[in-house]
Order: structure tokens, then C-alpha cells, then sequence
């Protein structure tokens, strides 16, 4: 008989699997963890709960910052039994998108008066009829149905509104934030605030609190009765993935210690204050031990492509015979990390294949205990189950040092007891009212309030940064000469506008307006879709197409509706800057600026309006020079206007 060859080109090496026991004060059941919970109020204790927990990184965050973590929830059995082994009270293997489990944890927690509720629940995408059901809901404060399966971030949001934490802690990817309309997470403000929370919203790069990576996570912050937040201050220095673990110690790519799961490798001390930090909490007897400190086998070939790379090395500029991927798709493929420099961010993919993570001076790629490191895990903590699970869990958590630096913000917050003066409901109401009471004569940008998609987009490309001489002369024209939907505008029309564009020295818009009723001629229903078909409509620039979209919505046969999306052109970012006394109209204008502009806008029946609030303000009122504060719906509160620019307020 002929043994099949293997596939994998080095010899498989599996295990070894840790099993941990449970924590000495783990509750078997719901009786044991309600003794548990009046046993430390008590004793002045401080509740946590931790849902969607993972292996537990917030919740040993939590624990550091002053919490005791007695409630941990997560549907992945590996990591349900990590939180088990390391914290007390329950952790639950349950299905978060059942409804009745989502009854059944808010009443454990409510009954526990646990005082912080987080969680990083994922979110799924979903269809747009699917958002139009969701908005409704959230506009109406009205619950899911209860035969209905939840999305985990609305399970979240209605375990924090029957169980009412005084604090909430919600983390998440960036990407739920920045879609084009950044629904789920203008919807979850929008809940927060409903239920009378003060929210408070971050993209954090986590290495501004000691975490030796690159990893950017969206944090909500709430608290309830409008309690104001203040974000922590950055940690004083970066710490570089060598000051993280270059004191460990070598090993090779498959090794094994003796004695299984519970072996060790030799360990000489830490050096540096984060691996003195990393060492904290380790048993006496263990002091010059190290476990889980074992990696994946190596390839011949691939340990011969590690040993030349440095970290600026391509996969693309390796030698072709240590080439096994096509270099045009895999340029990134492998990932010699900087040892002076953060790690690149640690995910769950590292489960699967390391080559992202090689190490900075060993041919192999990290082991379970650097990657653990890398997330700011101390090195007493231990993941359950095999290598692969380890890793998982590693890359799927939140760094315990984010959860500690601002789980002890939260603390404080809480103590001082300070009010905010205003929220995001209260901002956009002002907004939307400010601009529906504004006549279209007092107008700087009149078109907005046309209602009519072709006025909009020929004013746009007549008329945009012209003079308020030139739009008040022009615009009335424009405004006559209105295409009804489905139609197409008449060559008359369009010469006569051309006459009036030449005669302020807008000839080159008129040809481009010339050319869109071309191209509507061949797709004469594309400029009232919901969507603007850009395909058929190429000379619409996509900043004007989203312009349309949110102030001229459209429905289509099947009721489906413009989306709103959150833009941050035509001065709105000027105008966020201003009232914040911060920076997003110069830099990361994509992400924080979106999120400032999302929280001046909200969600609901006044959110459009809002926003094109904020555009108007920007044009006539909030200029570049010499703004008239006095005239801004949104003064009393304006950093800018109260002179307070080096203040921003905590909202954001």
C-alpha cells in the first residue's frame, strides 16, 4: 500500500489542548450567582457584566479598573470555558439572538443591580428593506417582536434598556461607524439616548493606551442620567512590540515542552515596564516560567524566505523559488514584523496562518503567548483548548488595557456626577427647526429646499460656489425650468440656461449640464432612482449624487427610500470643528469627522433636515470669515463661539 503524500510540505504537530477549570467562585447555576451577588454588594462591590465576553479581555479590564466581572456571555465554547477558569459568577454558553435568552439575561442582570453592562457585539450587515424596518423601530422606541431572532447589536441595546446599568460600554470595529450611512451606529445613539443615557463616541488607536499595536476600535461610552464622560489622556510613551516581548525566550517553529499543556519554556525576567506589567498576577513558583510560549511548525522553504526578509520586505520581493502564492494578488501575503515599531493588528485570522505575524528576529511566526502579549494579556492567563483555539480567541478579543484605562475614566465620571448640558437628539432638533424656520429667500443655498431632483443637480452644477448676487439672479431660472420626474429636459430650457451660465462666466458648467441630459436621454428614469444610477449618469460627481440623495429623497415601486448619508462636504465639517473645538475638519476627516457630523445629525424624522441644517450653516452663517456666531442656533454651546477651542466638550 502506498502512503498518501501530505499536503501541507512539514509534519503536522497538534495540541497540545488546555483544559482550565472553572474560577473557585464560578456559579454552577442562577442560585449560586444570585448568593454570589449579594455577597459582594455587600462588601461595596462594583458589578460588571460582559456580553458578547469572548475569552474575557474587557472583563480582565473591567477587573483591573476596579469592577468585579460576575456575568460573562459569549456562544464560542473555547472561550465561554477561558472566562470560566478566570472570572467568578456565571459564563453563559447562550444564543444571544434568541429572544427569550435576551429576557432571560437582562432579568440576571437587573436582579444582580450590576452597574456596568459591555460588550462588543458583532453586527451583521443587512438589506435595505431590513433598515427601513429597524429605523422605523428605533424613531418610535418601539422593542423588536419577541418570536423574532435579533441582530446581536439590538439584543445588546435591549439588555442594557431592561437591566438600566448606570454604565454602558459598547466596542466595536470601526467599519460599524463609517458606512455610507452609518446607520447601526447612529441608531444606537439614538436608543442610548432614548433610554435617558449620555453617549459618548471614540475611534481609539489602542497604542494611545499601552497596547504595542496597531488596532483602531470604535468605543461607545454611555451613562445614564446624562452623566458627563471625559475620554482618558494618551499613555506617555508608545510601546514597541520589542518592549513587549523581546525578553522572551527563542524557540523553534513546532516546539513542544515536556509535560503537554502544562510544560513551560525557561524564562529569565522581564526587563522593560511592560513585560514587569505583562509578569504581574504570575504564581511565585512560576516566576521563571513561561507557558504557551509554542508556534505552528515552519516550512524549509518558508523558514529560508523568513530568514531574508526585514520588515519592509514585500512577498512580491522575495526570490521566485520562495514564491508559492501568485505575487499579484498576495503583495502582503507574508509580514516580517518591526521590532522598533507597534505590531500590526492581532485578528482572529491568525488562527489559520501566521505568516502575517513573522517574527522580528526568529525565522517562524509568533507564538500563542507573544500574541497574547501583543493584546496587553498578562502571561498568568490562559486560553482554553488547542494552539488554534488560543489564537482565535487572542485575535477576536478587545486589549485588556483599553478596557482598564477607560473602565477607570468610567469610575471617575461616575463619582464626579457632572451633567451634560445637551445630547444628539436635542442638537438635531435644534438644527432641523433652525432650518425649516428659514424662508427660501434668506436661503444661501436655495436649491436645498427644492424638492425637485433635476433643480438640485442642475443648481449644483451651475451655481455652486457662485456669489449670493449670482445664485439669487440664476437660481429663480433654474427653478422655472423644472423637469418633472421620469422626464427629460426640453433643448429650449437648456439653451436659455447656457445663455444665462455665459454671461457669468459659467460656460463650462452649462457643456456639463449639456452632456447629463445626454446621458438621461438614454436612461430617463436614473436620476430619480433612490440610488442615482452613476453608471448611466457618469457627468454627476458622486459628491453631488449624495448631495441629491439626502436633500431630495426618492421612493421606488417597492417602497424602498433614499438613504441619508452622512457627508462631510460643503463646510459640515467647518461647522463640527467649530462647535467641538477640535481638529476633524483637517485630519481623519473620514472617521472622526463622520462621527462628529453623525452625532450633530442623529437619526429619526429630523435627521435630514438636520444635516442640511448644517450645510446651510456652513454657507450663510458659520463661513470662513468672520462667522456670525450670534446668529447660530448652536452658539450657546459652541466651543468655538464661547471662545473655548483648546476645551473640547466630552460629548464627542
Amino acid at each position: 500500500m502506498v502512503r498518501k503524500a501530505t499536503p501541507y510540505g512539514v509534519k503536522l504537530i497538534r495540541g497540545p489542548f488546555l483544559d482550565l477549570p472553572p474560577h473557585e467562585h464560578h456559579a454552577a447555576d442562577v442560585g449560586e450567582f444570585k448568593r454570589l451577588t449579594k455577597s459582594l454588594r455587600g462588601r461595596g462591590a462594583h458589578l460588571a457584566a460582559d456580553l458578547f465576553s469572548g475569552a474575557g479581555g474587557i472583563s480582565l479590564g473591567l477587573e483591573e479598573a476596579g469592577y468585579d466581572v460576575v456575568l460573562g456571555a459569549d456562544h464560542y465554547e473555547a472561550a465561554v470555558r477561558t472566562h470560566a477558569h478566570h472570572f467568578a459568577g456565571l459564563s453563559l454558553d447562550w444564543d444571544l439572538a434568541d429572544a427569550d435568552v435576551v429576557e432571560r439575561v437582562a432579568g440576571l442582570i437587573k436582579e444582580a443591580r450590576v452597574e456596568i453592562i459591555a460588550g462588543g457585539p458583532p453586527c451583521q450587515p443587512f438589506s435595505k428593506a431590513g433598515r427601513s424596518m429597524i429605523r422605523h423601530r428605533v424613531q418610535l422606541g418601539e422593542r423588536d417582536p419577541h418570536d423574532e431572532r435579533r441582530d446581536l447589536w439590538r439584543s445588546f441595546l435591549e439588555i442594557v434598556g431592561s437591566a438600566r446599568p448606570r454604565a454602558v460600554l459598547m466596542e466595536n470595529v470601526p467599519d460599524l461607524a463609517l458606512d455610507r450611512e452609518m446607520f447601526i451606529f447612529r441608531s444606537i445613539v439614538e436608543e442610548l439616548e432614548q433610554d435617558g443615557y449620555s453617549v459618548h463616541t471614540r475611534i481609539v488607536e489602542t497604542w494611545r493606551y499601552g497596547v504595542p499595536q496597531m488596532r483602531q476600535r470604535l468605543l461607545v461610552v454611555a451613562l445614564r442620567d446624562g452623566v458627563a464622560f471625559e475620554w482618558p489622556a494618551d499613555a506617555p510613551t508608545k510601546t514597541t512590540l520589542w518592549n513587549a516581548i523581546g525578553e522572551l525566550p527563542e524557540v523553534e517553529g513546532g516546539w513542544r515542552p515536556e509535560g503537554g499543556a502544562e510544560g513551560w519554556a525557561d524564562y529569565d525576567g522581564p526587563v522593560t515596564e511592560y513585560q514587569q506589567r505583562m509578569r504581574r498576577g504570575v504564581a511565585g513558583a512560576d516566576a521563571h516560567k513561561v507557558f504557551d510560549h509554542i508556534t505552528r511548525p515552519v516550512r524549509e522553504d518558508d523558514r529560508a524566505a523568513f530568514e531574508t526578509m526585514t520588515h519592509k520586505t514585500k512577498y512580491s520581493d522575495l526570490a521566485p523559488e520562495h514564491q508559492r502564492y501568485r505575487n499579484d494578488i498576495f503583495d502582503d501575503k507574508y509580514k516580517r514584523l518591526d521590532e522598533n515599531d507597534l505590531s500590526r493588528t492581532i485578528t482572529a485570522h491568525i488562527a489559520k496562518d501566521g505568516y502575517w505575524y513573522i517574527h522580528p528576529r526568529q525565522p517562524r511566526t509568533l507564538t500563542v503567548r507573544e500574541a497574547a502579549r501583543i493584546q496587553s494579556f498578562p502571561d498568568y492567563f490562559r486560553f482554553s483548548g488547542p494552539p488554534s483555539a488560543a489564537f482565535k480567541q487572542i485575535g477576536n478579543a478587545v486589549p485588556p488595557l483599553v478596557a482598564e484605562t477607560v473602565g477607570k475614566s468610567i469610575r471617575s465620571a461616575l463619582a464626579a456626577g457632572r451633567s451634560m448640558p445637551f445630547n444628539t437628539r436635542e442638537i438635531s432638533a435644534r438644527m432641523a427647526t433652525w432650518y425649516r424656520g428659514r424662508g427660501v429667500d434668506d436661503l444661501a443655498l436655495p436649491w436645498f429646499r427644492s424638492g425637485s431632483r433635476w433643480v438640485f443637480v442642475a443648481s449644483e452644477i451651475l451655481l455652486a460656489r457662485a456669489s449670493r448676487t449670482v445664485t439669487r439672479s440664476f437660481f429663480p431660472a433654474i427653478a422655472a425650468l423644472d423637469v418633472p420626474r421620469g422626464s427629460l429636459p426640453a433643448d429650449d430650457a437648456l439653451a436659455i440656461l447656457k445663455n444665462m451660465a455665459e454671461g457669468v462666466g459659467r460656460s463650462t458648467r452649462a457643456d456639463q449640464l449639456g452632456e447629463l441630459a445626454g446621458q438621461m436621454a438614454d436612461a430617463p428614469d436614473a436620476l430619480w432612482s433612490p440610488t442615482i444610477d452613476r453608471t448611466a449618469l457618469p457627468t454627476i460627481p458622486a459628491s453631488i449624487a449624495d448631495l441629491a440623495e439626502l436633500a431630495v429623497p426618492t421612493t421606488d415601486e417597492n417602497g424602498l427610500e433614499s438613504e441619508e448619508p452622512i457627508l462631510t462636504g460643503k463646510g459640515i465639517l467647518r461647522v463640527a470643528s467649530r462647535f467641538l473645538g477640535n481638529d476633524v475638519d483637517k485630519r481623519n476627516k473620514l472617521t472622526d469627522g463622520r462621527l462628529a457630523v453623525a452625532r450633530l445629525v442623529g437619526i429619526g424624522e429630523e435627521s435630514r433636515d438636520a444635516q442640511l441644517g448644517l450645510i446651510e450653516l456652513a454657507a450663510s452663517v458659520c463661513t470662513i470669515d468672520q462667522p456670525r456666531c450670534s446668529m447660530c442656533p448652536l452658539s450657546d454651546h459652541c466651543a468655538y463661539a464661547n471662545d473655548k477651542r483648546d476645551e473640547p466638550t466630552s460629548l464627542f
